[in-house]
């Protein structure tokens, strides 16, 4: 059963996982549009995860951390 709305913590973890995918995109010096290139997404899309309007899901988030020589758990502060 959805949670609605969503809880606060939940917001700030998104907008967490945006950050870390943008400071990990600009640390391989690609643009939003190369790395969408890379992972077969729209760099609109790339802009919309790192702004947290959007969530990727997880094989996006898989795509993601091989384009970015990174691992999920760093994209999602874990690691």
């Amino acid at each position: 059963m959805p949670l609605d709305p969503l809880p606060d913590w939940v917001l700030t973890r998104r907008l967490q996982i945006g950050e870390r995918i943008r400071a990990e995109r600009v640390r391989a010096s690609l643009t939003q549009l190369a790395l969408g290139e890379r992972i077969g997404r729209d760099h609109r899309t790339i802009h919309r995860w790192e702004y947290a309007t959007a969530e990727p899901s997880l094989t996006d988030l898989l795509l993601l951390a091989a384009a970015l020589d990174t691992t999920v758990g760093q994209i999602l502060g874990e690691g």
